[in-house]
């Protein structure tokens, strides 16, 4: 569904990304993972069409993002980014009603169709009785599901994340990822996001991009790129694995700094 042929982007003049060519599968959950500043983030916004790039392109269904309208891919592709912030004031309800803006009409007037669409947004993210809540009385991992509501109510085939569990405990994350599962199992949506918990991204991917100094070390299952080899090159560390009881991959049970020199 989405294909990356030789892109080349980057901030201002500094390139981040020089030359990179990926296909994210259909369906499926797939996560980034990397060190800080690797290109994982500016990966992610390239997908979503928020950094332009210099050189190459982006294809969802087989048509360019540059040549596609902007409403158009608002259609297919919702995105949420690491730090979102709702103007003040709003209520729950309100704030996922916004996800409705590229179905609507010049007006901006909400159908029936809009409607049903918050509700149902609503009901699967567990927020109805919140909906007339405002944002700012709501906890972390609550105001992250009103974000994933939002996303959802734009009722499209790919959601796009960057960092959805970052400032959340150990709890709410797990409800995050939880609920990306199960939209995935049960809605088929195609999930790309990136997570720093490579034990997370091992767990609830089916697919994993490594990435370091903007390019892609590895991609694959789990049980293909959670190696000793793939970890040492894509983190600098000698990891030491488990098996996860829950998925069956693995985890990274410690790990210290490596050596340098040839994996044992």
């Amino acid at each position: 569904m989405i294909g990356i042929d030789r892109v080349q982007v980057g901030y201002g003049e500094h390139l981040i990304i020089e030359d990179l060519s990926v296909n994210i599968p259909s369906a499926k959950i797939t996560t980034i993972i990397g060190s800080n500043g690797c290109g994982k983030s500016t990966l992610l916004k390239t997908i979503a069409r928020v950094l332009k790039v210099k050189h190459g392109a982006v294809f969802i269904d087989g048509k360019s993002l540059q040549e596609t309208p902007s409403k158009e891919i608002a259609k297919k592709m919702a995105v949420l980014p690491q730090t979102a912030e709702a103007p003040g004031g709003l209520t729950v309800q309100e704030l996922i009603t916004y996800g409705r803006f590229p179905h609507q009409n010049y007006f901006g007037k909400s159908s029936t169709e809009d409607k049903k669409m918050v509700e149902w947004a609503l009901r699967v993210t567990n927020l109805e009785r919140f909906a007339e809540r405002p944002i700012e009385a709501l906890s972390g991992g609550q105001r992250q599901r009103v974000w994933i509501a939002m996303a959802l109510a734009q009722d499209t085939d790919i959601l796009i994340l960057d960092e959805p569990t970052t400032y959340l405990d150990m709890a709410h994350q797990l409800d995050i990822l939880e609920l990306l599962k199960e939209l995935n199992c049960k809605q088929n949506k195609t999930i790309v996001m990136v997570l720093h918990d490579v034990n997370h991204a091992s767990r609830f991917s089916h697919y994993l991009i490594a990435m370091r100094e903007g390019d892609i070390v590895t991609e694959g299952k789990a049980s293909e790129v959670m190696t000793t080899h793939n970890l040492r090159e894509i983190f600098d560390i000698q990891p030491y694995f488990a098996v996860c009881p829950i998925s069956g991959n693995p985890i990274c049970l410690s790990y210290e700094k490596a050596v340098k020199g040839p994996v044992l």
